[in-house]
């Protein structure tokens, strides 16, 4: 074989050094993630900013050339994903397949669900349609990733397969496995939404922002991932700079609790704010639930009586609604109200609470006396979590 070859082979056109080709890889990765949830999920999936075309169509191109993944076919399986979350219809749910499935084969899950014609049909509304999508990006899906793989070898040689593979394992393993694995089974939660969702890491960076799964079930429409003074969502920082260059317009972003003097009594507007804020009410009271087991557990321990341990340990999910606890808490549960009525108390009337909102089927009149009779009760009660939690109830502003 000719040395000028041989050569190449060795060194690629860029003759580039290894930590070049390390950043050049890094690079072009993180580039593939922001398209992912910047494009993908937060624009096309669920509709929280708008991206001017030529940015949206860049992203279009290079997740063509870089993943294969059709834009129709990703919004489908993944509104699909929030539509039932957790069931036996969830596509990639670790809840119903298992941890180890879904970051070992979530890709494979993936490719299964976008393949159900109906999936697509019925969710998979509002995506792109042009000529491009359907003549090349839709019908060629592999074409994109092997020019991606002759430019990873043209550019670096031999090496170049390596750089290759690291980009096609980069969505499968992170966005894949990771986001929808880790991101239903560990981590820390701000909210106590309906499903499994966790924050993986409070600083969004390796996966875009996505770490931050469990504020992303919460307000699914938002266009900003990060709740929390010290969470960081960089993907949110680049729409942030589209934004300033009118490459992007947001449309909605998580609400922030607003607070005005309370009201003396609960009426239509302080039922409008608690629906709205009814996440950050309901993440108040898992707090003020865990304090409450502390101090409960303090007090038997102090009068030498044996629950005082169970009901310490019930602080890691006691606070959780009821449809999450496991037939172990469910068989402590009764022994814990036994032992504590401020704790029982708590958790009935964290049931009540819930139901205002959930009772879709009643009117504004009638979800308006539920909350006032609660606030009434909470106020009666003689336990310091209830009341301040009533207080906050009647300061939210719409």
């Amino acid at each position: 074989m000719p040395d000028s070859i041989l050569a190449f082979l060795d060194r690629g056109l860029l003759d580039a050094a290894w930590w070049q080709i390390v950043a050049y890889t890094l690079v072009v990765t993180h580039v593939t993630i922001v398209a992912v949830t910047v494009y993908l999920h937060r624009c096309q999936a669920h509709r929280a900013l708008d991206l001017h075309p030529a940015v949206a169509h860049f992203f279009r191109f290079w997740l063509w050339l870089t993943t294969g993944m059709v834009t129709r076919e990703w919004a489908a399986v993944h509104r699909k994903h929030h539509a039932k979350c957790e069931t036996a219809d969830d596509p990639h749910s670790p809840v119903r397949w298992g941890l180890r499935k879904v970051l070992l084969e979530g890709t494979e899950l993936y490719r299964a669900e976008a393949a159900n014609a109906e999936t697509v049909r019925k969710y998979g509304h509002g995506a792109p349609d042009d000529w491009i999508e359907r003549r090349l990006y839709s019908r060629h899906t592999m074409l994109g990733i092997a020019i991606t793989l002759v430019v990873s070898v043209l550019l670096f040689g031999a090496i170049g397969l390596t750089v290759f593979a690291v980009q096609m394992l980069w969505i499968p393993v992170f966005a894949a496995g990771v986001i929808n694995g880790l991101g239903h089974a560990r981590g820390y939660r701000n909210f106590d939404c309906p499903d499994a969702s966790t924050n993986i890491l409070p600083l969004g960076i390796l996966i875009g922002g996505e770490e931050l799964h469990n504020n992303h079930h919460t307000f699914a429409s938002s266009a900003k991932l990060s709740v929390k003074w010290y969470e960081f969502d960089i993907g949110w920082m680049y729409i942030r700079l589209l934004s300033m260059l009118r490459l992007a317009t947001v449309r909605r972003v998580a609400p922030k609790p607003k607070f005005a003097a309370a009201r003396p009594t609960v009426d239509l507007e302080t039922l409008q704010a608690v629906i709205a804020h009814r996440y950050d009410l309901m993440a108040q009271y898992a707090r003020s639930l865990r304090r409450a087991c502390a101090e409960e557990a303090r007090r038997l321990s102090r009068l030498e009586r044996p629950e005082g341990r169970l009901v310490a340990s019930a602080r890691r999910w006691l606070h959780l609604d009821a449809a999450r606890w496991t037939d172990q808490h469910e068989a402590r549960v009764a022994e814990i109200f036994a032992a504590s009525d401020v704790l029982k108390k708590l958790v009935e009337m964290r049931r009540e609470l819930a139901a205002v909102w959930e009772r879709s089927n009643l009117s504004r009149e009638q979800l308006l006396a539920h909350l006032q009779q609660w606030c009434a009760r909470a106020e009666a009660s003689g336990i310091r979590a209830l009341q301040e939690l009533a207080l906050r109830l009647r300061s939210y502003a719409a």
